[in-house]
């Protein structure tokens, strides 16, 4: 497997914390957010990452360099313009030669990638989506499903409602970058309503969060703070 990271967000809901620095180099605890993806990968066995850039990039690319520090090739895609999550890596489809992780550099958490890897080659579908089971799914993307297949999506429902939402973390087929326009797109929008029937959702025991507001972001250092062990941080 490969992987792709998508780092080119402002996080302007974390400003006053982003107005310095970017998003994925924001600190959960002891280190960047974006570290702990790089991290979960390698230990994962993928060595060879895509990273798409754009504010404030350089201080990514001096932070990571070619990922040799941990054990892992990087290799940057700059976005001169934003590109939309779905758009983003389809600038990476020269890069890419087998089936592959996307990640968001701002996503936390600690979901066995390997154990998804394994499921969504046992299923064979072109998408496989890693999702979460919130009590409260407004502001995020509901996935509906039929025996594990995604049957359909609602994108940030306006009502509370509970159900299993998109984690933004995927394992696709190469096959993926068919279904992806150039330039701007979402995955949610405009790729995932044409893969009904054709992706499947990943359900395993993880924590997750993405840090999206000041609020998230500390209530999510707070919790690694009491479970420190599941995360591998020395307090």
């Amino acid at each position: 497997m490969q992987a792709i990271i998508m780092a080119g967000g402002k996080g302007s809901r974390l400003r006053p914390l982003t107005d310095g620095i970017p998003k994925p180099l924001v600190k959960i605890i002891d280190k960047p957010v974006m570290e702990y993806v790089v991290i979960n990968l390698r230990r994962a066995g993928v060595k060879d990452v895509a990273v798409t850039v754009g504010y404030r990039k350089d201080m990514i690319m001096d932070y990571f360099g070619d990922g040799r520090r941990w054990g892992l090739h990087l290799e940057y895609f700059e976005e001169d313009i934003p590109l939309g999550t779905a758009g983003g890596v389809k600038a990476c489809e020269e890069y890419i030669e087998s089936d592959f992780f996307v990640l968001s550099a701002d996503g936390f958490c600690n979901l066995n990638l390997k154990d998804m890897e394994n499921y969504h080659r046992q299923k064979g579908r072109i998408a496989t989506i890693a999702v979460k089971k919130l009590s409260d799914a407004r502001g995020f993307g509901l996935v509906r499903t039929q025996n594990g297949i995604v049957s359909d999506f609602q994108e940030k429902p306006a009502v509370k409602c509970s159900g299993p939402v998109n984690t933004g973390i995927y394992a696709f087929k190469k096959d993926i970058f068919g279904y992806i326009p150039q330039g701007f797109s979402d995955f949610s929008y405009d790729v995932f309503p044409l893969l009904k029937g054709e992706a499947c959702v990943y359900k395993g025991n993880f924590f997750w969060s993405d840090i999206g507001t000041l609020p998230k972001y500390y209530s999510t250092n707070g919790y690694v703070c009491k479970h420190p062990s599941d995360f591998g941080v020395r307090l």
